[in-house]
């Protein structure tokens, strides 16, 4: 059994994951504004941030901070919530269970 199919994502699976989840942010434009207003970034800002790994696990935290948001794009891609709790993982960085 691979590891992504016990749970456990790749880094460059992680990064797909929460650059999907920005594609599906971007459709979301009370979200979105919100994701904004705590970044400080400009939409015309997001490009370019999207290549930061930081950012996309700025992505995935938010994601994970926001239930609704996270069970509506989780439901939209067609995957278990726990996906992206596994992209998160996969990501690294500094991030408390």
């Amino acid at each position: 059994m691979t590891a992504e199919k016990q749970g456990v994502l790749t880094r460059e699976a992680g990064e797909h994951v929460a650059i999907d989840a920005l594609g599906y942010l971007a459709g979301e434009p009370e979200a979105l504004a919100r994701f904004l207003a705590l970044t400080g970034l400009s939409p015309d800002m997001l490009r370019s941030a999207a290549g930061d790994p930081a950012f996309l696990e700025g992505v995935l935290d938010y994601f994970l901070a926001d239930e609704p948001l996270l069970v509506a794009y989780a439901a939209q891609a067609a995957v278990p919530p726990e996906r992206i709790v596994a992209a998160r993982r996969a990501l690294g960085g500094d991030w408390i269970e």
